[in-house]
């Protein structure tokens, strides 16, 4: 309790109540520390960049003029350079983020590039609270110096006073924010000689294929490579909206993969290698399945008995389900029915997670196993490094996760579904030099690689073009980083794709 001569006194009866005190004006903050790190025979000596710069944005004054000085946010990044690193070279660099919208970088940070990362076991379980860090011998900062940006309104990133935050939680807004502080970023530290790359994974990879036309047009930076986690540019494929047909075909690969994994399916395709039976899931989906979802109720009922049988061959389910569902499974249907009889739940974020509700007789999971299972590791994970190792202090939240997906605004995409392919498309007719490396896990159901290759065969892209996109796929879902042997076989993918450059 305070002294009585450091007590406020009190207000005298009808004084007005005093006001707030007025926030402080942005400032750019920045802490830099010095770091090794051992990977076998070899010692990574690096430093770490972390805080804020400011953006400011040009501001009409009284007699038309425009003013360039005023602070509009304030972009909190952490950065990693590798000294001595260049060797005479220009040494690449990757700006990273992650989706939602509405996530902060934390999940790539701390799960595949940086020299850090969460303790999981080897399919991705994360160990008990207070959980716990480890060298990550995965980093990709062995071939690239790393910067991690957290979009206005996640992790420690804010709005000048009196600026509203949900200005820039739009499609738009949210790449002028992004764009300009790469722009800066290169500018301030000398980066404009290095090859420079791009990887988002989920919403950040609609933001990274926009920014990778964005950064052209506006600012002049060509980009050499852009890596897309668990694809989601093409909205159509991942709606689940009446009279959109797409992802019911789309998902049933990934339903037929999930069900592989729990030993749900009949013996005659449970006893096939997993690969085998999305094949065949997906030869089924593209053919029969798209064809008889596109009839509609002309679809004879003959047809009908004999597409449901098959979805229910390949989904896990009964036929009787699939009927009574008019032949289309929604994502949070599948989630609660495949192991409903279990009491069990399967994940949407990692289907191979398996969560228990109060009862089993609801429509979906009351949350996502997956997410569950990681939230928490990688909220204290950030917690711990920006204090401890990184040796910044603030006393604010850094926000893992702001909930703005449904505040989220779409301008220039109104009546129609976001498509940001044709802008990658554009991206790479413009910057013929530009390559495009894609992570699709097996066990996505938030974007699955269904829905990611249907994407990427109808950017519009022609020949020699079109192969200067690589897909790789992985047992595990949509962060497949999380799973052990995942984990090494991407970061290999991911070092070769930036030492290309």
């Amino acid at each position: 309790m305070p002294d009585a001569k450091d007590a406020a006194p009190p207000s005298a009866p009808g004084a007005p109540a005093a006001s707030p005190p007025a926030a402080p004006p942005l400032k750019e903050r920045l802490v830099t520390t010095e770091h090794k790190l051992k990977l076998g025979k070899r010692t990574l000596e690096y430093t770490a960049t972390c805080g804020t710069l400011v953006l400011r944005e040009d501001e009409a004054g009284k007699d038309g003029e425009r003013s360039a000085d005023k602070p509009r946010a304030a972009l909190f990044f952490v950065a990693y350079t590798l000294k001595n690193g260049r060797n005479g070279k220009p040494r690449p660099l990757t700006f990273s983020f992650n989706g939602g919208p509405g996530s902060s970088s934390v999940w790539l940070h701390l799960g595949l590039l940086g020299p850090q990362r969460v303790a999981t076991d080897e399919m991705g379980n994360a160990p008990p609270p207070p959980y716990s860090l480890v060298d990550n011998e995965h980093t990709l900062l062995t071939a690239s110096d790393l910067v991690f940006i957290d979009p206005i309104g996640t992790g420690h990133s804010r709005m000048a006073e009196g600026e509203k935050v949900a200005e820039y939680h739009d499609y738009q807004r949210d790449l002028d924010a992004v764009g300009d502080f790469i722009r800066l970023y290169l500018t301030r530290y000398g980066r404009w000689d290095s090859p420079k790359y791009l990887i988002g994974e989920s919403y950040g990879t609609t933001r990274a294929a926009g920014l990778s036309l964005h950064l052209q047009e506006k600012h002049d930076v060509f980009l050499n490579g852009v890596m897309l986690v668990s694809l989601a540019i093409d909205l159509q494929t991942l709606c689940f909206d009446h009279g959109n047909e797409l992802p019911y075909a789309l998902f049933l690969p990934t339903y037929a993969a999930t069900a592989w994994y729990h030993q749900a399916l009949v013996p005659e395709l449970q006893k096939k290698p997993l690969r085998d039976v999305i094949a065949q899931a997906e030869a089924f989906a593209l053919g029969d399945y798209a064809s008889a979802l596109l009839q509609g109720s002309r679809l004879d009922d003959s047809t009908r008995d004999h597409v449901a049988g098959q979805v229910a061959r390949y989904s896990g389910l009964t036929t009787e389900y699939v009927l009574r569902s008019d032949l289309r499974l929604g994502e949070f249907r599948y989630f609660k029915e495949l192991l409903r009889h279990r009491g069990q739940t399967v994940g949407r974020l990692d289907s191979r997670f398996l969560g228990v509700d109060r009862d089993d007789a609801g429509e979906k999971p009351e949350d996502d196993a997956a997410m569950s299972n990681l939230l928490g590791a990688y909220a204290s994970g950030i917690n711990r490094v920006l204090k401890d190792t990184l040796k910044y202090e603030d006393d604010a939240p850094y926000v893992v996760h702001a909930p703005i997906w449904d505040k989220w605004t779409w301008k220039g995409f109104e009546n129609k579904y976001v498509n940001i392919g044709a802008t990658l498309r554009r991206a790479m007719h413009s910057n013929q030099h530009m390559r495009v490396y894609v992570a699709s896990g097996y066990y996505d159901l938030a974007t699955p690689h269904a829905a990611g290759d249907y994407t990427l065969s109808h950017l519009g892209l022609r020949g020699e073009q079109f192969r200067k996109i690589s897909v790789s796929y992985f047992e595990a879902g949509h962060m497949m980083y999380i799973h052990g042997p995942s984990l090494a076989r991407m970061a290999g993918e991911l070092s070769a794709f930036v030492g290309a450059a």
